[in-house]
């Protein structure tokens, strides 16, 4: 929807959101085969641009980097001053620092993680396009020997006709380079498009297959055994008036909601607790921008799948609406070095989240359970490498122990490989189970994303020497190495709310609040019926 306001005559320019046309990973048949990229400079025109995961490993060998200029979009401005931008024209693709010798070297483990995550990826055009590559570097390497040979000899006394040849063999040395230096450009860029759609590796413990086959780690707990029917968290929050979804349907469309009375003290109480519980283990609390630039998004690994992307964006702009907090603290430190001792960084950020929801037919719709824009405490860790799979189960052990005193009965599972997002190397869900639905709903997940991230978004740091002792340029410093980060939701307020009225609901109708959220509550205690 595009809106107009005027206010003394002035036009203000107002946001259309749509969802990204984002580009698959998925590839033209054509290209696919060896005769397809047999010169390089033959694909570019028709090589389709995907985005994707990168490797997420360290990596001993970089393929030297040429950035192209940015393609240009001329807005056009018509006579209501709506501003509208071409953006048909694919702009160079950012860069990721992908270990492609690892690829190569891990080619059968790297093709299994591949059919294991059901991923579109292909890893044989891959390693064609970078074998290719890397021919192509070494032609404009001995393009540029050549060049700097004749160059020397024309400092030296040569005689005119022989200065003239050299001049004649400079300008096509150059001409050539100039050729070939704008293919390894664009074949960089071909070849980043598709190796961005390689998936982070898994865990070697996930479990191999469809969600159904994720194995229950923990539970909590045991379903609450009620005396009287049971209502679900609609029926319930109508006869409390907690919730007005008909409302909200007319003035932003379905999915979305207000909430009313003691619905909006249990919100802020929860984030509240949640953020105060975390902040006690060591975390900083933040709150985030709720727009990001289309890029942070892409290198946080929030690609879409087909047309069922989850991410608004903002027409006529780079920006989007973001999905959850990990994309803006992800955000914080790209393309920075760190310190070792800064090390581990964790965060607790509450945000508000947006989400198409696209593709969710025939899943639970019904009331606060899957919605457009809901609240969100996030937690988020930066780490050394060797650190993060300890870090991993320190994120499960806290969103246990809140949902615990909570008093919630709730199972975590490790997920398996073809429900694990790109980014992710293991991910636990915590799945709560929520009477008025009659199962277990997800109400949280912890992803550990290894150095996917990182290499995207070119967040590294510089280990200690311990036995260095010597200051100022003398002294020898460790190379920079990729941080791991660590992602886990400490309270999604919606489905929190689905749980606390579905499984606290009391004969009357009227929902206890659990005792921990009280003092967040200014003291409130149960929530009643309304006296009319």
């Amino acid at each position: 929807m595009r809106l107009h306001c005027c206010f003394g005559g002035t036009t203000i320019q107002t946001m259309k959101l749509a969802s990204i046309p984002y580009r698959t990973c998925a590839t033209s048949p054509s290209l696919r085969s060896s005769a397809a990229i047999s010169r390089p400079f033959a694909l570019f025109k028709t090589l389709s641009a995907s985005h994707s995961p990168n490797w997420p490993h360290r990596f001993p060998f970089h393929i030297r980097a040429l950035s192209s200029a940015a393609a240009s979009a001329q807005p056009a401005v018509d006579s209501t001053n709506t501003v509208s931008v071409d953006y048909s024209v694919v702009k160079p693709q950012w860069k990721a620092a992908i270990d492609f010798k690892s690829i190569l070297e891990n080619k059968s483990a790297v093709a299994a993680n591949l059919k294991n995550r059901n991923s579109n990826a292909n890893l044989e055009l891959v390693i064609e396009l970078y074998e290719k590559l890397l021919q192509l570097q070494k032609e404009v390497e001995e393009l540029r020997y050549e060049r700097n040979t004749v160059a020397n000899k024309m400092k030296g006394k040569v005689e005119p006709l022989e200065r003239q040849t050299l001049i004649e063999q400079g300008k096509n040395l150059k001409d050539q380079l100039v050729t070939l230096e704008e293919d390894l450009i664009k074949l960089t860029d071909s070849l980043q498009r598709e190796a961005q759609c390689i998936p982070n590796m898994a865990h070697p413990d996930v479990p191999i297959g469809g969600e159904d086959s994720s194995t229950i780690r923990k539970t909590v707990g045991s379903p609450r055994e009620f005396t009287f029917p049971i209502k679900d968290h609609v029926q319930l929050g109508k006869e409390l008036d907690l919730f007005d979804f008909d409302a909200a349907a007319e003035v932003s469309g379905s999915k979305f909601y207000y909430l009313k009375n003691e619905a909006v003290m249990l919100e802020m109480g929860l984030i509240n607790w949640t953020l105060s519980e975390v902040m006690k283990r060591g975390f900083t609390a933040i709150t985030t921008p709720e727009i990001a630039r289309s890029i942070v998004v892409e290198k946080c690994g929030f690609q879409p799948r087909g047309d069922n992307t989850q991410v608004y964006s903002i027409e006529g702009s780079d920006q989007c609406l973001i999905g959850t907090a990990e994309i803006p603290i992800g955000g914080i430190h790209m393309d920075s070095i760190l310190a070792d001792s800064a090390l581990p960084l964790k965060y607790v950020a509450f945000s508000h989240c947006f989400r198409t929801e696209a593709g969710a037919a025939g899943a639970a719709t019904r009331g606060l359970y899957r919605v457009h824009q809901f609240s969100k405490v996030e937690m988020f860790i930066l780490c050394r490498p060797e650190e993060s799979d300890a870090y991993h189960q320190e994120l499960i052990e806290i969103e246990e122990d809140l949902f615990s005193k909570l008093g919630l009965h709730f199972k975590t599972l490790d997920m398996a490989t073809g429900d694990l997002g790109a980014p992710a190397y293991r991910k636990f869900d915590v799945e709560a189970w929520m009477p008025g639905l009659g199962r277990y709903g997800e109400i949280s997940s912890a992803s550990n994303c290894t150095d996917y991230q990182s290499r995207r978004l070119g967040i590294r740091f510089r280990p200690e020497n311990p036995t260095n002792t010597k200051k100022g340029k003398g002294r020898n410093l460790n190379p920079p190495e990729f941080v791991h980060t660590l992602n886990a939701t400490a309270c999604a307020v919606p489905r929190m709310i689905v749980c606390l009225l579905e499984n606290y609901q009391q004969e009357d109708g009227t929902v206890v609040i659990p005792e921990p959220l009280r003092p967040f509550m200014g003291g409130i205690q149960l929530i009643s019926h309304k006296v009319k």
